[in-house]
């Protein structure tokens, strides 16, 4: 089966589904600081998609099977959200929280945005498009010179390559959600496969020693899994209300909630760099809220 387009008029983004929105990149965060602060950062990944998974396997029950125009759109978002946890868990294993964090996730809308209009005929207005070019030069501020070094080559390349990942699931998912139309079904289908997929990397990755990490980081990950679900969920029905490239920027401001997560909790340095990247970031959230 073909990945048909999925064309649309544009609407307007409401106050309801902009704090919605605000509420996910909170909750993104929040999962992505639980992993940073374990040793074991794809283990971290993988016990969060996991437990996500579960949670979303149990409420999947009165849900239904996905439609077969949703299919093909899930097949290519699994696999992409499997890449994007893999190299995810890379980044943070070459850098700090306050840096990985808003470089892998701030090329991500601009590629998003772009994609959109070309494949999805999915427009934004001016506006959106002006505040999501100011809220990405924050982000990438903050993610070259926020840190107590500069990140290495490493760190670099696994960050990127991860918004590339971060950009595909983005169009992939808003269009699945909308030839659906069934934005919730569509999330849990994809939570449960993605984790299903994830706990098969695990095994791999630790072997025998798998069982243990899963008891050892259970919390971690049922916390992580519970945010994660919630704050995708909230997203994907935000795609099927606004442009997929607004609410793709406008989530990036999680990058001011990771900010401060990486002050209070990983004791990473706040100076006037990422400061200064945290007043453009606000500004671009606050253009994009006008369009």
């Amino acid at each position: 089966m073909l990945l048909a387009p999925v064309a649309r008029e544009p609407l307007p983004m409401t106050t309801t589904v902009f704090f919605a929105v605000l509420l996910a990149a909170l909750l993104h965060a929040s999962w992505n600081a639980l992993v940073k602060i374990g040793e074991e950062r794809l283990v971290g990944v993988s016990l969060v998609a996991l437990f996500s998974g579960l949670i979303a396997a149990v409420a999947l029950l009165p849900m239904g099977l996905p439609s077969a125009a949703e299919l093909p759109w899930l097949g290519l978002s699994i696999l992409l959200h499997t890449g994007y946890c893999l190299f995810l868990s890379r980044a943070y294993n070459h850098g700090e929280f306050g840096q990985i964090y808003p470089l892998a996730r701030g090329c991500a809308p601009l590629l998003a945005m772009i994609l959109g209009a070309a494949i999805l005929a999915d427009y934004p207005g001016i506006h959106d498009v002006l505040g999501a070019v100011v809220l990405i030069l924050g982000v990438l501020l903050m993610a070259w010179r926020g840190g107590r070094e500069r990140l290495s080559s490493k760190a670099i390349k696994a960050a990127l390559i991860t918004a590339m990942f971060t950009a595909g699931y983005t169009l992939s998912d808003g269009a699945g959600a909308r030839v659906g139309g069934e934005p919730i079904r569509y999330t849990l289908w994809l939570f449960a496969c993605n984790g299903l997929v994830m706990l098969v990397v695990l095994l791999i990755h630790q072997r025998r020693n798998a069982w243990c990490q899963i008891r050892q980081y259970a919390l971690i990950g049922i916390m992580g899994g519970a945010m994660s679900l919630l704050a995708y969920g909230i997203v994907i029905w935000a795609m099927t209300k606004a442009p997929i490239g607004v609410v793709a920027a406008l989530r990036e401001s999680s990058v001011l909630f990771a900010m401060l997560l990486s002050v209070l909790l990983l004791k990473e340095p706040l100076g006037r760099v990422r400061l200064t990247a945290a007043a453009i970031i606000t500004v671009g959230v606050l253009l994009t809220r006008l369009g």
